[in-house]
């Protein structure tokens, strides 16, 4: 796994999501050594350590620390998870936190550019093990499978079967789903799902651009 300096606002950033109701451990520890700031664009780094969502161009946005957090909470083994699915690679964030959370992680961004730009950034912060693809995250990656969790990082009606046919074995999988007015994050597991919070995400759409 990637080594990163501990700075002030991610230990500060950590501590606030814990006042916030986030109680595993290993996801406040990873949240407190990967600097949120290096993968925003400079005009909002100065908000790195806000509970806020944050534009990162094209359209996109990355998602409130507490949101991130949560749906860590939800998806990932107590123990540590062998191999991991993000979907919406975005600007890296998620991606640098998830190498201190699991052995291997694989992520997919239908954004040419936006990937691009993560795996740079990712790159210089010494993250080197995570596998990006530029790929359409309704299809996964069958190739790589099975996964012992899966993130999809945008909401949809309905998970997509490709990516539940890529579980492990008691492996889960965590989506906003739409409701109409809200969406709400979904966990499915051994053909089960439970609901959660309440949130709100960009869509999840076909292709690539």
């Amino acid at each position: 796994m990637a080594r990163v300096n501990e700075s002030n606002s991610s230990k500060v950033l950590a501590h606030s999501l814990r006042e916030l109701g986030i109680t595993r451990q290993d996801v406040l520890d990873a949240f407190a050594k990967v600097p949120r700031n290096k993968f925003l664009p400079a005009s909002f780094c100065s908000r790195a350590r806000d509970n806020d969502a944050l534009p990162i161009g094209y359209g996109q946005t990355t998602s409130q620390p507490w949101v991130i957090a949560r749906m860590l909470e939800l998806v990932l083994p107590t123990t540590a998870a062998r191999k991991v699915l993000e979907v919406g690679t975005g600007c890296g964030y998620q991606t640098a936190l998830l190498t201190h959370l699991a052995d291997e992680v694989y992520s997919l961004e239908r954004i040419e550019v936006l990937l691009t730009q993560a795996r740079r950034q990712l790159r210089e912060l010494e993250y080197f093990t995570p596998r990006l693809a530029h790929r359409n995250g309704m299809q996964g990656l069958p190739e790589a499978a099975p996964f012992d969790a899966i993130i999809v990082c945008a909401a949809t009606c309905k998970v997509p079967t490709a990516l539940l046919e890529q579980l492990a074995p008691g492996g889960k999988l965590v989506i906003p789903e739409n409701r109409g007015d809200h969406e709400v994050l979904t966990v499915y597991c051994n053909d089960k799902c439970t609901n959660h919070d309440e949130v709100m995400f960009v869509p999840l759409l076909e292709g690539v651009a």
